[in-house]
């Protein structure tokens, strides 16, 4: 939200000047010092270009009279401000969600940025978020101080720009990706915007990277990451033919539903770019047709909303427990695919990781769907809730010679068939506790289950699965009970804590 009325004079060595508030004199010492752990947080209209910026832009300082603030690109392209060639906005990272009262405002900011380019209308998103379409005005407003209208449409045009910036596709077709629907009202809306035409922007920043058959975009985050890190959680469970970890790159098949309900299959790398903090997402271009819901769920896996600094602050009185048991930086790993995740969560019960990855790659290889990415390693997608569903007769004559027990076999049919009626929700707009119940009423899930779910699917920050082995190891010889309350001053940060107990073994 702008600031609104000039109050004070402020000195800052010898030059003094007029500043909105100390709020925004704070603001502008952070713009002045590139704090990282504020990239994200606000934006800096800069009157005397007419363009704004990240906190972390490195152009000439401008004066402080000409600086105004803006809790979100959204806001500040509505006061009439371009997007920065230098410092790009639409890199800047996001905002996370908090714990499990998320703000309404903040849902729907990422539902929509998830779905910018699905051409669906704001009436829709308005039945996912279970609320009036009047209640979401007034909450975005408060919230961002501008309608959903125009956040979404500031979503479309940062990836039009983003995806202009850094591939060589034609207009027509970063348009049609970023879910303008016509190239003509693009054009548009980008003119009217930014004062500039497409092409226009093209010649004076492109760097475009990847092949005629790939595109690759950059996300950026809040530092510190802790990349091997992330890397060694997700190797130790990656699933043969799906996914893959090898030379410090990520990689995995894609399985998404298009706007007309379209199978759209594909695959897509991921690599770590730490001078830049951000990582590097090259997506085959067969996925240019669903490529927000693909880099919303590449942000949900790599946890990129998380504001670190915020997690630790809650989480280093860990560290009284054991030197360096909290460490910043540590993010909190999601899933690509929940459904593909929970299954695997079901298959890791009471056997050990390397024995459900088994599993899980029997099931891949038996009924997964094969895709052409000519990667080496990646060879299907995982198979959908709706594939389970489908299969005839009884489930254990499928599953139980891949070696999945009968109780497994049950137990994985009914999650999918809750998946495929929409009675469980693992999206932003879940409230986690309440899917949580749904989960541990299917027969053969359990609490811990469910919490694990909860954390990685849904990216719930207060899951605290407080019977797992390894957490209980950690925290020995503290009871069940002294568990819970131990962990009661780490809320809303719970599953981070999780993930640094785990890492602490």
């Amino acid at each position: 939200m702008a600031s609104s009325s000039r109050k004070k004079d402020y000195s800052f060595g010898k030059r003094r000047w007029i500043l909105l508030n100390s709020e925004d004199r704070a603001r502008y010492l952070a713009f002045k010092a590139k704090d990282v752990r504020f990239d994200g947080h606000f934006f800096v209209g800069v009157s005397s270009t007419g363009i704004y910026c990240r906190p972390v832009c490195r152009a000439k300082l401008p004066k402080p009279e000409n600086c105004t603030f803006y809790g979100t690109a959204a806001a500040a392209e509505q006061a009439g401000y371009r997007p920065c060639l230098l410092c790009r906005p639409e890199l800047a990272p996001g905002t996370g969600p908090v714990d499990a009262t998320l703000s309404l405002a903040r849902r729907a900011a990422i539902l929509l940025e998830e779905n910018c380019g699905s051409g669906q209308k704001l009436e829709e998103f308005v039945r996912r978020l279970g609320c009036s379409g009047r209640h979401l005005r007034r909450a975005f407003a408060a919230e961002y101080n501008v309608t959903p209208v125009q956040y979404l449409q500031t979503c479309r045009l940062l990836l039009a720009k983003n995806l202009l910036t850094d591939t060589d596709l034609s207009v027509t077709d970063v348009a049609m990706a970023a879910g303008f629907g016509s190239l003509r009202r693009f054009n548009d809306l980008f003119k009217k915007q930014y004062r500039l035409a497409p092409t226009a922007l093209r010649k004076q920043g492109a760097t475009a990277t990847g092949h005629d058959n790939d595109v690759t975009l950059t996300l950026g985050y809040r530092p510190p990451y802790r990349w091997q890190q992330m890397l060694d959680f997700l190797v130790h469970r990656a699933i043969s033919g799906v996914e893959a970890v090898s030379d410090g790159e990520y990689r995995r098949t894609v399985h998404c539903i298009g706007g007309e309900q379209q199978d759209v299959y594909g695959w897509v790398r991921i690599r770590h770019r730490p001078e830049r903090n951000a990582l590097a997402v090259t997506v085959d271009s067969a996925l240019l047709p669903v490529l927000p819901q693909v880099l919303a769920r590449i942000r949900h896996l790599f946890d990129l909303y998380c504001d670190p600094a915020a997690v630790y602050e809650t989480l280093e009185v860990m560290n009284n427990i054991g030197p360096g048991l909290c460490v910043p930086g540590t993010r909190l790993p999601g899933c690509f695919d929940p459904f593909e995740m929970a299954v695997r969560a079901v298959l890791g019960q009471q056997i050990t990781v390397k024995a459900a990855g088994t599993l899980a790659a029997r099931l891949v290889d038996a009924y997964g769907t094969p895709v052409n990415t000519g990667l080496e390693g990646l060879t299907h997608a995982f198979p959908a809730a709706g594939d389970v569903v489908a299969l005839r007769g009884a489930i254990a004559d499928h599953l139980g010679p891949l070696g999945i027990t009968g109780a497994r076999a049950n137990t994985i049919l009914e999650l999918a068939r809750a998946v495929v009626e929409e009675k469980i929700d693992f999206s932003i707009c879940a409230e986690p506790q309440r899917e949580i119940r749904k989960l541990t009423a299917i027969r053969g899930i359990g609490e811990w289950t469910g919490q694990y779910i909860a954390m990685r699917a849904m990216g719930w920050p207060d899951a605290f699965p407080h019977t797992d082995y390894g957490v209980k190891k950690a925290l020995s010889p503290r009871t069940g009970k002294e568990l819970l309350e131990t962990a009661e001053a780490w809320r809303p940060w719970r599953s981070y804590a999780t993930i640094n107990l785990w890492n602490s073994l």
